[in-house]
Formats: structure tokens, sequence, C-alpha cells
């Protein structure tokens, strides 16, 4: 299976997965029949390891994949998103702790909860974790979990941030997802009773942000050369993009025929719909234009072997964050043309497309002006040090 394989698979599942929104916002999580096609077309296989049975895949394909989905579904294409991501991130992890994830090379989805919410004790060998984590996308169809922890010192003073690799059998999830958008990402809660995670699960922030991780020493693809908050915030990102994109669409074609005004006029025909038209379309091609062109500039120095610069880090962190402002923009512009419609309790597609973004801007990698005080900091030669980046 190529690259391209999949990503023509992925697409020729999107009527399916467009059919199913309504069935994802009812259930609050994604249909299992979604998740098995996506699975079968290999989406989940794109950044895994080859080493393991997946593609290691040019990310921009990746990107193009979660870009179709979520304009399918936005709930299916965040959740889809975050799960298939996790992948590049555990090809980071010590190869003991890659070959217990992969080893059967069967289906194996991992979700994450990155806020440092639980609590963390050392002990010989490893750490116990116990505690809840918020927000796991997708973690009803996950087999592990990556899951964020403060060490701390005897004093209680922090001395060192760790993801924690989690199977399946020390964790549960806690049905607790019940929201205004994004209702079918399933976004549950993990918790976790103390559980005894060894050493050689745990990846600290440290080598990830200098990009020295086990990993890298036995994947040679420039995949996994690429910093983490790159690599993970342009999924969520690219999702957002992927929402707008399909309501631009469907309003598209709705204005078509749709009758608007006193006197009958169809939208189509109103130049004042026209320019909110065009204005939605002029900020989604520029969010994924901007998407692109940093992360096909990251995917090349990775390629050479080059370092990759504080300056293209910053920028594409204040990309990822505008990207997700241009989203709701648009989505914005194209609400204000639809008339009553989208305001009815219903199935409608701009409606829902509006309560997810505006629901998925509330992730913290969302945070615009946190990112723009990041990347202007490193303009004016500020030393700047931050996981985000």
């Amino acid at each position: 299976m190529r690259d391209d394989d999949v990503l023509t698979a992925v697409r020729a599942l999107a009527p399916a997965l467009r059919e199913r929104a309504a069935e994802a916002e009812r259930l609050r999580r994604v249909p299992d029949a979604s998740v098995g096609e996506l699975e079968a077309a290999g989406f989940f296989r794109l950044l895994r390891p080859r080493a393991y049975g997946g593609l290691a895949a040019d990310p921009a394909v990746f990107y193009a994949a979660v870009h179709e989905i979520a304009k399918a579904c936005g709930s299916t294409g965040w959740a889809a998103s975050v799960l298939g991501v996790h992948p590049w991130y555990v090809a980071q992890f010590e190869p003991r702790a890659q070959e217990e994830v992969w080893g059967a090379d069967g289906p194996t989805r991992i979700c994450s909860s990155h806020a440092p919410t639980g609590k963390v004790v050392p002990v010989d060998g490893g750490y116990r974790l116990s505690g809840r984590w918020h927000f796991s996308a997708g973690c009803d169809h996950a087999h592990w979990a990556l899951l964020g922890g403060v060490v701390d010192d005897r004093d209680g003073r922090p001395v060192d941030m760790l993801t924690f690799l989690v199977p399946r059998a020390d964790y549960r999830v806690d049905d607790v997802w019940d929201t205004v958008g994004l209702r079918g990402s399933g976004s549950n809660d993990i918790l976790v009773e103390d559980a005894f995670v060894p050493a050689h699960r745990t990846l600290g922030y440290g080598p990830v942000t200098a990009l020295r991780c086990p990993g890298q020493d036995i994947h040679p693809d420039p995949l996994y050369r690429l910093p983490y908050a790159a690599v993970f915030t342009t999924a969520v990102s690219t999702a957002m993009v992927g929402i707008a994109e399909g309501a631009h669409e469907d309003q598209v074609t709705a204005a078509r025929e749709r009758l608007k005004g006193p006197h009958g006029r169809r939208t189509a025909e109103d130049p004042f719909a026209q320019v909110r038209i065009a204005r939605a379309a002029g900020e989604i091609d520029a969010a994924r234009l901007q998407l692109h062109r940093n992360m096909t500039d990251l995917y090349a120095l990775a390629r050479g072997g080059a370092p990759i610069p504080m300056e293209l880090r910053a920028r594409t962190r204040r990309d990822q964050a505008l990207a997700t402002e241009r989203a709701i923009t648009a989505v914005d512009l194209l609400m204000e043309n639809a008339g009553r419609g989208p305001l009815r309790v219903g199935d409608d597609v701009l409606q829902r497309a509006w309560r997810d973004l505006h629901t998925g801007h509330g992730q913290a990698a969302n945070d615009v002006d946190r990112a723009l005080v990041l990347y202007a900091q490193d303009a004016l030669g500020m030393d700047v040090h931050d996981p985000m980046l």
C-alpha cells in the first residue's frame, strides 16, 4: 500500500462518513463502522514506522487525509486527526515500548491527554500513576493512552514533565463527553488507579523539544525528525480547516436554490451574499496554504538532515493558531448568509460546523494570542522556551 492509495481510499469513504455525522452526534463518539473503515483504508498506518507495518508517509499526505475526513464529518475528523498522529509520537519512545505497542502487528490505536492532571510517584523501575485525564478524543476506540504527568522531587517541586504510555488494561474510560460541538469526537476522561508504568514507557519533554528521542535511533525516516508541536498541532488545525471547507461547499450548493429576503430572490443573486461566500473561501484557502507551506518547509529540512530553526517553529505555531481563527471567521461569514435555517435544532451541516469550530477553538493548541506572542518573542530576538514549539 502506498501513501496515495490511502488518500484515495479515504476520499472514497467521505460520503459514508458524511452520512454518519448525525449518528456520531447522537452516540457522542465516532461510530464503530467509521473507525473500522478508516483502519481498513490504512489511515492509522500513515505515520506508523515502516518497521512495524506502517508507511512513514510524507506528512502532507496525512494532513490531506485529515482534511478530507473533517470535511465529511467534523467530529470524525477531529478524533481521527488525534488518533492518527499518535503513532508518530510513539515512534519517539524507546524501542522496547514500541515493541510492546506494535509487536503483534494488529490494529493499535492510541489516544492521549497531555495536561498533567494526574499524580505521579517515582518507584523502582518506573512510576505509579493515578488520577483523571480530560478530553481524550477517540479514546473509546484506543488500545493505549499517552498521558502527561509532572514528576516532583522530595520537596514537592516539579523537576520533569513526562508522557506516560499506558495500556488499555491499566485505565478505564469515563463517559462524560456531552458538549455543544464536536459531540461525536468522544473526548471522554481517562481514569487510572495506581498503575505501574515502567521507565521505558515514558518520554521526557526535554528530548522531545530538542529532537533527540530514543526512537530516532531506529527509524531513519525524516518524518520522525520533525518537532512534536508542529506535527501534533497541525493535525488539529487541519481538522478545523477541513470542517470549514465542508461547510463552505455545502453552503455554496444550498445558495444556488435558497430564497432570501422579502422579495424571494435567490441567495446566489445577492451581491452581499456573494461577497461573504468569497471572503469565506479566501480565509479557508489562506489557512490551508499556510499550514501546507510550513509542513513542506519543515519536511524538506528534515529530509536534508538540516537543523530546524526556531524561527520556522515559531512561524508554524503562529499559523496553526491563525488557521483555526480563519476557519471560524469563514463559518461565521457563512452563518450570516444562511438566514434562519441553521438556527433550528436539527441535522444541519453549517450549524454543526459552527458548533464544532467554536468548541474546538477552546483546545489549548488553538490559543491564538499565546501563539502570536511566541512568534513575536522569537522575531524580536528574545529567548523562547515553550513546549508548544
